[in-house]
């Protein structure tokens, strides 16, 4: 594995970080970049410039307190925030998401998402499938599918790059690619803190093993200039070119934005809560960045919505900075014209309950959720579906979770249908025969 290492740089915590890149080789399962190069060579057939971003709420946000409120459901149900009018006649939001109201003329909104099990994971959203049977017949993620189906635009940037940190209830953490195989896993680019890089965490063996590394970097840097390079084979020169270029390690480096869109998106911090992900938005431009790069896929995880306890009070605190960062991305994308290109998703893994509990909390709804989608040349500035007067059930429009992944993966060109084959040549159809692209939003 190597890491490799930008320069420090200081956000609003207070705290010097640095954001560090893997690029695999133990951490998947001893299979080389080269191999992983060699395996796209062979598999990949696509020339778009397609892509996406999934944005997963780790914990599982309220709708009914952001973005299907019930003002004249009862006490005990309605909760405690008003709804504000959007950009959109006749939508509303939450009154702490006056930053998301004025760009839902640029976000198709669906209020009725059914489908889901009360399970706290990332399964569902990523792989398409519940975790247990994602685990048992080894279903991919989402983004590993189209690392296999789909090249990056350049030699140099991977297919699909992921941002998941390591949670603390693992069920969050990323699901693997399963039986497409280890090099299929996306490249890891990761945030956390310092402490985790200091050398008092790598045993002695393994530094010496990242200089021999480093030494053979150098090494083929003087053999390319002797003209040794010729002499690869195309996977090992793809390799070591994405080890010696710089345009994925700059691509996450925010720093080189203008303060302007830096203060735009707002920092928040690679510090975790709770079990969950941080809200750091960093991440959100970040993958802003890596999608003009030319990567297909990018995965993030974004805050802890678990509220069983002091909902209201943990909202207040944790939706301004949501406001600010996934406005300022939808914002982003289309300013910048990527709106025909990138398709931007962001949901979790289920609603909370319409009856508010003893502790001020709401607790796992799997009944009903939401999601936001923009971009993607999807009809936007609409809502899909609605619940009754509790935000408990579907009244409207009932649209199944696998619906939404199967319109990711026809924005990108992937028929949702088509197989995927392991490393054996056994082809597996990537979502169930029921599951449909959205009709009103393609």
């Amino acid at each position: 594995m190597l890491t490799m290492l930008r320069e420090k740089y200081r956000f609003c915590d207070g705290f010097s970080r640095r954001a560090f890149l893997e690029i695999g080789s133990s951490a998947v399962g001893g299979i080389s970049l080269p191999a992983m190069l060699r395996a796209e060579e062979q598999q990949n057939s696509g020339s778009s410039k397609k892509s996406v971003i999934m944005v997963y709420l780790s914990g599982g946000l309220a709708h009914q307190d952001t973005f299907d409120l019930k003002p004249e459901a009862p006490d005990g149900i309605r909760g405690e925030f008003k709804p504000m009018d959007s950009s959109v006649p006749g939508i509303q939001v939450g009154e702490l998401l006056p930053k998301m109201a004025s760009v839902m003329d640029r976000v198709a909104l669906v209020r009725s998402i059914v489908g889901l099990r009360d399970e706290h994971t990332s399964y569902q959203n990523i792989t398409g499938y519940p975790m247990r049977m994602s685990r048992i017949e080894g279903r991919p993620n989402f983004g590993s599918v189209i690392g296999q189906l789909q090249d990056p635009s350049q030699s140099t940037i991977p297919a699909y790059v992921d941002m998941f940190p390591t949670m603390q209830h693992r069920p969050y953490n990323i699901p693997g690619p399963g039986f497409l195989g280890a090099q299929y896993r996306g490249v890891k680019a990761d945030g956390e803190d310092l402490a985790s890089m200091k050398l008092r965490y790598i045993s002695g063996m393994r530094f010496t093993n990242r200089q021999q590394l480093l030494h053979q970097v150098n090494q083929y840097q003087r053999d390319r200039d002797h003209g040794a390079y010729d002499g690869m084979d195309s996977a090992y020169r793809r390799a070591f070119d994405v080890l010696m270029s710089s345009k994925l390690v700059d691509a996450l480096d925010v720093e080189q934005e203008d303060v302007k869109t830096l203060e735009r998106y707002g920092r928040g911090s690679p510090k975790h809560l709770g079990d969950g992900a941080p809200m750091w938005n960093d991440q959100l431009l970040a993958a802003r960045r890596l999608v003009e790069s030319g990567v297909r896929c990018v995965t993030v995880a974004y805050g802890f919505w678990d509220t069983h306890g002091n909902n209201f009070g943990q909202l207040r605190e944790r939706l301004p900075l949501f406001d600010q960062g996934i406005s300022a991305l939808i914002e982003d994308i289309y300013q910048r014209g990527l709106d025909r290109d990138v398709t931007v998703v962001v949901w979790g893994e289920f609603g909370r309950t319409p009856k508010i509990n003893p502790g001020a909390g709401r607790d796992h709804w799997a009944r009903v959720n939401g999601a936001l989608l923009a971009g993607g040349r999807m009809r936007v500035g609409q809502v899909l579906g609605s619940t009754d007067k509790m935000a408990g059930e579907a009244k409207s429009r009932p649209v199944h979770y696998q619906d939404v992944l199967a319109t990711v993966y026809h924005n990108l060109g992937i028929d949702p249908h088509a197989a995927v084959k392991d490393p054996a040549g056994r082809a597996f159809r990537i979502l169930q025969p029921e599951a449909r692209v959205i009709p009103e939003l393609v």
